[in-house]
Parts: C-alpha cells; structure tokens; sequence
C-alpha cells in the first residue's frame, strides 16, 4: 500500500518540508508515503477558472483506482483509533490512497465530487503546509497503531 498526499503548492517554508519528510520518512516501506506538489494555477482570472484548472492538474496527479481522500474543514471529524481502522481496509482491499489538499482558493468542486471521502483534520481552517505536516504525523500515529508500536499513548 502506498500513500499518495496530492497537494497544490509548492514553495513551503523549511519547517514544512522538514515536518513532512521526519514523519513520512519514518513509514515502513510497505506503507510508503509520497507527496506530490503541484504548482498553484496563475491567479488573474475568474476563481472559478483557477480552481478548475487545478483541478485538472489533481486528478492528473492521482494513481489509476486509488481510494481518493479530500482533505477540507467541512469533511468527516474521525480519531486516530478510526483513521487506524481505515487504513487497515484500505491495505486488505489492495488500493493505494491519494490525500488531496487544494489550494489557497480550496478545491474544484469536481474533485470533491469524485472523493471516495472527504475528510477533515480539524475544523479549524489550517495553513495547508500544517495540514501537510499533521496529515503526515496522523498516518504515521494511525499506522503505529496497526502495529502496536509504542509511538501512540493515547486512548484513540
């Protein structure tokens, strides 16, 4: 199983990259994550137009029958315990899983209309390098979990 996290932009600040890398890096090789960067559309045109073309570049982006997760405020609040169990499906069923985090305007409508699930880190709004970097501590937690490897303490 592989990890996909799809995200549109691609110059964040050292203390992202840093972030993401410690924790992505710390997945066994079996559970893999990768993010993909994509550059934001040129700003100047109806927001509409921007996010579609963004869009486009997501869906672009995503392997060929992943499971496909939005990432967005308004999505589905779940633990760590169930994003664990999620994870666990995911691995029997055999597909891999693209996260997808939208731009500075958010997300094409189409892409979340074609999501297997969308869900949300918090409903706090978050810069999106934050997001990147909780997304990846969060499946790292969710898969320690699976292993019962000592890294979550928590109760779920």
């Amino acid at each position: 199983m592989k990890f996909r996290v799809v995200a549109v932009g691609h110059r964040m600040p050292a203390w992202v990259d840093a972030g993401f890398t410690e924790y992505a890096g710390r997945m066994p090789r079996e559970a893999r994550v990768e993010l993909v960067a994509l550059k934001p559309a040129a700003r100047g045109g109806p927001v509409k137009r921007v996010l579609e073309m963004e869009g486009e570049r997501i869906l672009a982006a995503l392997p060929a029958g992943c499971v496909k997760v939005v990432l967005d405020e308004r999505g589905t609040l779940i633990s760590t315990m169930e994003l664990s169990r999620r994870i666990a499906r995911w691995r029997e069923s055999g597909r891999d899983v693209a996260f997808i985090v939208g731009g500075a305007d958010g997300l094409d409508p189409g892409v979340k209309q074609s999501a297997d699930w969308v869900w949300s880190l918090s409903p706090l709004t978050l810069p999106h390098g934050l997001a990147r970097v909780a997304l990846a501590e969060q499946l790292y937690r969710a898969h320690s979990l699976l292993h019962n490897h000592p890294y979550h303490r928590g109760n779920g």
